[in-house]
């Protein structure tokens, strides 16, 4: 076990002349006149150690094993190095070989690969330096949620994964089922006998901790969920993930307002956190990957967001002569191409768009008053587009079930979250932030599948 103060990273700040032990992965080699020249990489940071081991000191033997993708310990003495980019060196004095690589068939050689090439090898590609990069992000982007919320009392709940209710309407669900596929078991009707289920009744993976969220939050005032959803729709783009990670923050006495005001805290401070800890990383996303993502965090950090309605920002998006691809009406949801022209040219900032039509948002968000709109936000981000979505729910117990049966939802699905409208309901809000939609957000990448460790797509599951 590598042990904190051993870790690549904090040899780079040991004093020269210690002696101390590397171990990690070898990136790559090469050999001159009477001396060897390793990168050593242990994941700890993006750069690699440079090692150097003079002729006649470790046996032939050993030196042969010394292969790109071999693992190794190395022992020796720091010393200056003369390169530039790098304060110190490793001289070797002994090498141990824990796993060796065979350089013919080893997949990751000195050269550039494509993502798609990269994907399939999933088992590897964290040894790359992109992918290196994106996982130190995503593990400081992690730890910045949660210290976040802990610092602002929110109480860290676990809800299920496996749930009887579709908490969006929409019925893009996976089934979960014991029941033997070849012989279902069916009622005198001709329907799938459910009640023999392993559940008895029908039961689904989560689209989202939302709903059971609530049940907190009416408790503990404070909450917020961080976990696995799902999604079975066949959307095989860029954008879409069938298992991703949501935080979803939930608040009792938080008005819409509230709600809008926290989600911008949280998106400044997250971005923030990881433009302070993860500069090496970031700085080769700005380099490799898109020249624009420091300039976009440094920017969204610091900038106030603007605050539009729906009804306005159709009004500027039907003013703007432009020739939408998705036509511009009141009614119609927001498609990318509008929320990145509001973004990044009328405002030039971040921009929080609230009260959507009813009809095109979840039956849980609260009406206004002119029973035309929900009080229901997106908050949308240069280069991305909407990043966070969010509302009050319905606290009242008729205009909830009015609305649930209007959507022809089933209400006996629903019965416990309309019976918190019934004991001490309060008014109360939330919103949701896709983990690999911010961790696109904030390394540039261009495809969701590259920054999960295994993405689950229309007809990929492997790993």
């Amino acid at each position: 076990m590598i042990r904190s103060g051993e870790y690549i990273r904090d040899l780079f700040q040991r004093p020269v002349g210690e002696s101390v032990t590397a171990r990690g992965w070898v990136k790559t080699r090469r050999d001159s006149k009477g001396i060897h020249f390793v990168q050593l990489n242990d994941g700890s940071c993006f750069q690699d150690l440079q090692v150097v081991i003079e002729a006649g000191v470790i046996p032939d033997d050993t030196l042969t094993a010394i292969t790109t993708g071999a693992c190794i310990a190395v022992a020796g003495e720091l010393v200056e190095s003369p390169a530039s980019g790098q304060a110190v060196e490793l001289k070797a004095s002994s090498i141990t070989i824990y796993g060796m690589s065979d350089p013919a068939t080893y997949p990751l050689q000195k050269k550039g690969h494509t993502m798609e090439f990269l994907r399939e090898k999933a088992h590897l590609r964290p040894r790359s330096n992109t992918f290196g990069a994106v996982f130190r992000v995503r593990n400081a982007l992690s730890y910045a949620i949660h210290t976040f919320f802990q610092e602002r009392g929110f109480l860290y709940v676990h809800t299920p994964v496996i749930t009887a209710s579709d908490c969006e309407g929409a019925g893009a669900m996976f089934g979960v089922t014991t029941l033997d596929m070849m012989n279902l078991p069916r009622t005198e009707e001709g329907a799938i006998d459910y009640g023999q289920d392993f559940f008895g009744k029908p039961a689904y993976l989560t689209v989202s901790g939302q709903l059971e969220g609530e049940i907190f939050a009416l408790a503990f005032s404070n909450i917020y969920t961080f976990g696995p959803t799902f999604r079975a729709e066949n959307s095989n783009t860029p954008r879409h993930l069938a298992e991703f990670w949501m935080i979803e923050p939930e608040m009792a006495f938080c008005d819409l307002d509230d709600n809008r005001a926290l989600a911008e805290e949280f998106l400044k401070y997250i971005i923030q956190y990881v433009l302070d800890r993860c500069a090496p990383d970031l700085e080769f996303f700005n380099k490799r990957i898109d020249n624009t993502v420091l300039q976009t965090l440094e920017h969204v950090a610091s900038a106030p967001f603007e605050h539009i309605t729906y009804t306005d920002a159709i009004s500027i998006l039907k003013d703007s002569g432009r020739n939408w691809e998705f036509p511009v009406y009141w009614g119609a949801d927001l498609q990318s191409e509008h929320e990145r022209y509001l973004t990044e040219e009328k405002f030039q900032r971040p921009v929080v768009v609230t009260d959507y039509p009813k009809q095109i948002k979840a039956f849980y968000m609260r009406d206004n008053d002119d029973g035309r709109t929900v009080r229901a936000m997106d908050v949308l981000a240069p280069r991305i587009g909407e990043i966070i979505g969010g509302s009050q729910r319905e606290e009242r117990y008729d205009v909830l079930l009015e609305k649930i049966r209007a959507q022809r939802l089933p209400e006996e699905a629903y019965w416990w979250y309309l019976e918190l409208r019934k004991y001490g309901s309060a008014p109360h809000s939330g919103f949701g932030l896709g983990l690999e939609r911010m961790l696109m957000y904030l390394t540039g990448m261009k495809n969701i599948r590259d920054v999960i460790p295994f993405p689950r797509t229309p007809g990929s599951a492997e790993f």
